[in-house]
């Protein structure tokens, strides 16, 4: 589990696929870009951040992506599953108590966007700020992170 109950969604966007797995909590980025609204154009693709220098985040991932062979299981919606390949929601603006983090933080250091998805208080390159932490790790590895992006 990445995410934590404790959270303030004000800004979603659900305008972007995902060709792979990923974990609630982890910051995507642009992979490929739709045109005009992209509602439902499958070229507007995101993915984990791998890297954080160059990283254009679009937000925290709201759902659980997996790739199950859906002739044998359904997907778990009490976990607010997503199958690969389908619509993920993204946070934009809002907070979420999440374990993706990388290092140790500070409450009130700035939020920048690290390595495999994580989030991190150090600048690594040219990482992009994507918000602040409220608060340090828990005894469990979670913190409070303030998301903001334009």
């Amino acid at each position: 589990m990445a995410l934590k109950g404790d959270r303030h969604e004000l800004d979603t966007d659900i305008s972007f696929f995902i060709n792979e797995t990923a974990e609630k909590g982890q910051v995507v980025s642009v992979s490929t870009q739709g045109s005009g609204a992209a509602m439902d154009s499958s070229a507007a693709l995101c993915t984990v951040a791998a890297e954080a220098s160059g990283a254009l985040p679009l937000g925290i991932i709201l759902n659980d992506v997996v790739n199950l062979d859906l002739t044998r299981q359904h997907i778990n919606w009490h976990k607010d599953e997503v199958q690969q390949g389908g619509k993920v929601t993204i946070l934009r603006k809002g907070f979420v108590v999440t374990d993706q983090i990388s290092g140790t933080p500070t409450a009130g250091a700035t939020a920048y966007v690290a390595d495999s998805g994580k989030i991190s208080a150090t600048q690594d390159g040219t990482a992009v700020a994507i918000g602040s932490f409220l608060s340090t790790k828990d005894a469990d590895g979670y913190a409070k992170v303030a998301i903001n992006l334009p």
